[in-house]
């Protein structure tokens, strides 16, 4: 990973959309910060897309859609994207059917039972009854954070079932499908935006902390770890290449200035005004 100062002012000056994680990566100690807030309120002022990528709920997600400075939010590690028009309702897409999510939960209701048996202190998330798709293990939100063998067997646990799991700053998460944030977002930008994200990898800046941002983290060249991504180093096989010198809030606030700032930048510079006095200048040299 590379200081994020380093990364040049001209690529970020191409940036149309912000990627970003929320549970530290957006919040502070659990609380999202009013620097957060304004960051994303300001992006969207430039007319930069904003698009939080969370392992959060979908009941959460629908009122993020309807009510931050949003264009869409794609939620619970990839099971989802919403998008809300002033006026004109939500857009609500999934990867698996609602038959499939039924059966699921039923499935994931039983894991659920084996993983508080097996796993002393584990808890289920406060936020599952909001919950579209997964399940959420507490390790760290709502009480005391686990050890590490602990997370260790809770993911185990997923896997023995045939489920997925990825670890964030605060649950485990477990589903059965194939998707992930990463599947989700690029149908997501199909969809909505009539762009494949292969082609447009340098319209776009992903932010995060933790380590079910690893797919976003590996596939786009402007991935950012905010500084307590630190935390986590040794065990992500797929880290940002970029990171900050703030955490948290802060720090997406840190790739928030530094987006805006080279956009108008390369506004000024390519001003009818700016260009005029730079012929001007380039013919006195001449002269």
């Amino acid at each position: 990973m590379r200081p994020f100062r380093q990364l040049d002012a001209g690529r970020l000056g191409a940036i149309d959309f912000v990627l970003t994680d929320i549970d530290d990566t957006l919040t502070t100690d659990g609380r999202l910060p009013s620097i957060a807030y304004e960051a994303l309120e300001r992006l969207s002022d430039a007319g930069i897309k904003v698009i939080p990528v969370t392992g959060r709920p979908a009941g959460w997600c629908d009122l993020i859609a309807r009510l931050w400075p949003v264009d869409a939010v794609v939620g619970e590690n990839g099971a989802f994207y919403f998008a809300c028009e002033a006026g004109g309702g939500m857009t609500r897409v999934f990867a698996q059917s609602d038959e499939k999510r039924r059966a699921d939960r039923q499935r994931l209701d039983g894991l659920a039972a084996a993983i508080l048996a097996g796993v002393p202190g584990a808890r289920i998330s406060a936020d599952q009854p909001f919950r579209e798709a997964d399940l959420a293990i507490d390790f760290a939100e709502d009480g005391p954070r686990l050890e590490d063998g602990a997370i260790d067997r809770i993911v185990a646990c997923f896997e023995a079932a045939g489920a997925v799991a990825k670890v964030s700053s605060i649950h485990v998460n477990g589903w059965f499908g194939h998707y992930d944030k990463l599947a989700m977002t690029r149908r997501l930008f199909a969809e909505r935006y009539g762009l494949g994200l292969d082609a447009e990898n340098g319209r776009a800046i992903f932010v995060g902390d933790s380590p079910n941002d690893a797919p976003m983290f590996g596939f786009f060249d402007h991935s950012v770890g905010v500084a307590n991504f630190a935390d986590f180093c040794d065990v992500v096989a797929t880290p940002p290449k970029w990171i900050t010198s703030r955490a948290g809030g802060a720090g997406f606030a840190e790739v928030a200035d530094a987006v805006l700032g080279a956009l108008a930048f390369c506004s000024q510079a390519e001003s009818p005004d700016v260009r005029i006095n730079a012929e001007n200048q380039k013919g006195f040299r001449e002269g």
